[in-house]
């Protein structure tokens, strides 16, 4: 082999050797950007279950909320009733009051 073609040799691989080096900065900052994706995909996952997680704690805290709403209506209807009740009672004794005279 001449010297030109050892030279010419010598400088190709040179080039390649630079863009072997080129290549593998690339793939680095590649795999880095890869397991930087990757995490945000658990990041995602794991606010996704929390979501469905907060959603059934919000289903189950409107079920105690109606449940604790209900408490006072059934309260006053039961008063209501009473009152009711002992009003028709108090006519019908009145009105036996005076039949009974």
């Amino acid at each position: 082999m001449d010297v030109e073609a050892k030279i010419a040799l010598e400088h190709r691989l040179s080039v390649v050797e630079d863009r072997s080096k080129s290549n593998q900065h690339r793939l680095d900052e590649v795999e880095k950007r890869q397991e930087d994706m990757t995490e945000l995909v658990q990041s995602v996952a794991t606010i996704a279950q929390k979501q469905v997680d907060m959603e059934s704690d919000v289903k189950e805290i409107r079920q105690d909320v109606k449940g604790i709403l209900a408490v006072p209506r059934k309260r006053l209807n039961a008063g209501i009733d009473g009152a009711i009740k002992g009003g028709v009672g108090a006519l019908i004794g009145a009105l036996m009051a005076l039949v009974l005279k």
